[in-house]
This record gives structure tokens, sequence and C-alpha cells, in this order.
């Protein structure tokens, strides 16, 4: 396993639609395992395949509730609605208010191929409604109602 580089703001990949997994390869697995070792050693809550320069439609999220590891998510059904703070790996030092749906339902591929449906609710809504965006190139900030200032975002944290 390997620690990768996570792109920052500014960087073209981040701005791409990233391309569904047709087949689950051995590489797809190493992708996946190093994925997982960045996210632990950047401490975040999620993670994208863009987000380490690779534009594929993978996602890592893990709030605190165990980790998911998906695959060609898709979002099918969203209601109800919060405004939260969120933060990016790939947008550093900056945080903003965002509108989020309360509760999500998300079908995706485990790391076997097996489809799975994921059913989240306030932060784990937020974070696989954050990590599914950054699969279409939309980052954080461009949903951003207000940017929180330096007092606010140290209570953010």
């Amino acid at each position: 396993m390997a620690i990768r580089n996570i792109r920052k703001d500014g960087d073209e990949i981040l701005r791409k639609r990233s391309r569904e997994v047709d087949q689950i390869t051995p590489k797809i697995r190493m992708l996946l395992k190093d994925m997982v070792d960045t996210l632990y050693k950047a401490d975040g809550a999620g993670l994208a395949a863009p987000q380490v320069g690779v534009l594929k439609r993978i996602i890592l999220v893990d709030v605190g509730t165990g980790l998911y590891q998906l695959i060609n998510p898709v979002l099918k059904s969203q209601s109800g609605e919060q405004c939260v703070n969120e933060g990016c790996l790939s947008v550093p030092g900056i945080w903003g208010e965002v509108k989020r749906p309360a509760q999500v339902v998300v079908e995706a591929l485990d790391p076997d191929g097996e489809k799975i449906v994921v059913e989240g609710e306030g932060l784990l809504a937020q974070a696989l409604c954050h990590e599914i965006d950054h699969l279409d190139g939309i980052l954080f900030k461009d949903k951003v109602i207000r940017f929180l200032d330096q007092d606010e975002i140290n209570g953010a944290r």
C-alpha cells in the first residue's frame, strides 16, 4: 500500500468527470487500498479517486461508523435539508456552510463487485454527497452559501 498525493484546488483533474469502473481488477483493488491508507493518513472523512489523480468513479467515506468503499456510486434518493460546515482535503484551510440533503440512499458496488445500498443521514449523507460531487468535477466551495472566518473554522473542526 502507498500514500498517494492529494491533488489540490487548481489541479484540472479535480474539475473533470470521472469514468465508471467497468471491471474490478487487481489495479482497482490496489487503488482502493492506497486510497484507504491516504484517507486515514490525511485524517479525512472521505476521499474520491480524482483527489489522488485517478478519474474513476470510486469513493471512500468513514465518518466514524465504519469504512465505505464505493465503486460507481449513484445517488438514488435524497430528502430533507441540512446546512453544514464543510471542508475538503483538496481545498485546505477553507471551510464553508453548504446545503446538503439530510438523508440519502446510494447504490454502488463494493470491492468484491457486489451491489450494495447505503442509507445515510446527517454527517454520512453529507460525506456521501461531497464525495460523489468530486466524481462530477464539483468542489464543495462551488456550493458554499457562506465561507467561514478563522474563528468559525477553529470551531468547525
